[in-house]
């Protein structure tokens, strides 16, 4: 069974910084891609990072570019979110998902929810302004 542990998240000024940990154990997690999703009050859930199980390609969605930066260390089997420059719109639940396919090449997929098995519990993330 995998588990997917998220942490880090808290109550920051605007213009602040956070920074996200989750870790995934029950398989060999450097073979899987990785994301970040977020769930704001009233909206679907939705991307706003990935990187692939070799960490060789990201995906940014547009309105964290520049702020938002993921990383993993698969000795430790983590994966980072470090955000910079918070907005109160980037108030949201956030969520770290683990892939479904080993070893997946190209970068396409990893903005899809669907090629996401495993999921945290979310860590909330509250920007006052």
């Amino acid at each position: 069974q995998v588990q997917v542990v998220e942490s880090g998240g808290g109550l920051v000024q605007a213009g602040g910084s956070l920074r996200l940990s989750c870790t995934a154990s029950g398989r060999t997690f450097g073979s899987f891609a990785m994301g970040w999703f977020r769930q704001a009050p009233g909206k679907e859930r939705a991307i706003v990072a990935a990187i692939s199980w070799s960490g060789g390609r990201t995906y940014y969605v547009d309105s964290v570019k520049g702020r938002f930066t993921i990383s993993r260390d698969n000795a430790k089997s983590a994966v980072y979110l470090q955000m910079n420059g918070l907005k109160p719109e980037d108030t949201a639940v956030y969520y770290c998902a683990a892939g479904s396919t080993p070893w997946r090449s190209g970068s396409d997929y990893l903005s899809r929810e669907s090629e996401y098995r495993y999921w945290g519990q979310g860590t909330q993330v509250t920007v006052s302004s």
